[in-house]
């Protein structure tokens, strides 16, 4: 969004005088300040009558900005320069205090951990243990920071709310604001008798063994997350989630597509001419898979519901089987004598009947 002109936003000429320009942010400062102001828009309009008059009442960046603009502005100051904020004028005018809350009960910080399963443990399921050091409350004050016996006092600097009023006298006239009580820090209360085990924090650090429920079909990346396994939270506050990341280690002959698995079946020659039958891995065990005559490399096989089950939902994927004719690499005297017997009586490699390769048959036969 384009910034507004700063004459326009302060309602004043180009050749205002400085007084003029002090009167003028005066006047709207009060009026959208947000002790008087409830408007939504109220806040950003402030800031907005802040930044000019950061600008306009500074003699070097208003004569940058009277020749260039905003981009002036950015350009004698660089990208880094800061105009000021609401912050800044809420200091210089109301004394720095800040509206504050007393604290109330806070939930605790989330907890990551990483877990290394196998391809089957990730495709079937399993459980695993893991130990995770994590800040709990406290087991002798549990978590009262109190010496057992003991309750902290109500802090008499703010009677127990966490906030102290402060009345402020700034040329708007006179401002009170709720600021945290800096004695007891928002906590309204006051511990006088710590307790001896965690000195008084009411947290203490302890090495917890976890056990883990990892469903089946999972993958690589998948995440976990067990909810009040984390840290605990303050003042009564719930605790924060552990958060569990999945690695899938590589398989001996297995890979996975989806749900789907992969494998690759290895043949002979002879196997895929006359066809056979033979038996394949499966997570499940051996299962049966026949093979017709004159199969080639490449060619896929479904084996229904051999796959990985279908994470969160029922059913499972399939095993595909792609063979792939392996040509024997050293052959007896024999075998040799063998199969050149059965070349010859086979002849030369059919060409496919197809269009393309008309032309180079005839030009082969010339």
């Amino acid at each position: 969004m384009l910034k507004r002109d700063y004459y326009e936003v302060l309602g004043i000429s180009r050749d205002a005088s400085d007084e003029e320009i002090k009167r003028a942010f005066r006047q709207l400062a009060f009026k959208y300040h947000p002790d008087h102001n409830r408007d939504d828009e109220a806040e950003e309009k402030f800031k907005e009558v802040n930044e000019a008059y950061e600008v306009l009442s500074n003699p070097d960046k208003r004569a940058a900005y009277d020749r260039f603009g905003h981009g002036g502005i950015e350009g004698l100051w660089g990208q880094g320069f800061d105009v000021g904020g609401f912050g800044d004028i809420f200091e210089a005018f109301f004394g720095g205090a800040t509206t504050a809350t007393r604290r109330g009960p806070q939930r605790g910080a989330d907890l990551y951990y990483s877990i290394t399963i196998t391809f089957e443990e990730a495709a079937l399921g399993c459980e695993k243990e893991i130990s995770i050091l994590r800040t709990e409350n406290c087991s002798k004050c549990q978590g009262v920071g109190s010496k057992p016996g003991t309750q902290p006092k109500k802090c008499p600097s703010c009677n127990g709310s966490g906030q102290v009023r402060r009345v402020h006298q700034s040329l708007f006239g006179r401002f009170a604001h709720t600021a945290t009580c800096e004695q007891c820090q928002g906590n309204g209360r006051i511990i006088t008798d710590p307790c001896p085990q965690c000195q008084g924090t009411g947290r203490e650090k302890y090495q917890r063994k976890i056990t883990v429920n990892i469903p089946a079909g999972v993958d690589n990346g998948t995440y976990i997350h067990l909810k009040g396994e984390g840290e605990a939270g303050t003042r009564g506050g719930p605790s924060g989630t552990l958060y569990i990341t999945l690695s899938v280690k590589e398989h001996e002959f297995f890979s996975r597509r989806s749900d789907d698995i992969l494998y690759e079946l290895p043949i002979n020659f002879v196997q895929a001419t006359l066809g056979t039958e033979v038996e394949v891995p499966t997570l499940n065990g051996k299962a049966k898979l026949k093979i017709p005559p004159g199969s080639q490399t490449g060619q896929v096989f479904r084996l229904k519901k051999q796959g990985v089950p279908h994470l969160h939902r029922n059913g499972r994927g399939d095993q595909l089987v792609t063979l792939f004719v392996a040509t024997p690499q050293s052959l007896t005297k024999k075998q040799r004598q063998l199969l050149q017997e059965l070349g010859d009586s086979l002849g030369p490699a059919n060409m496919p009947k197809t269009e393309k390769w008309k032309g180079f048959s005839r030009r082969s036969s010339a």
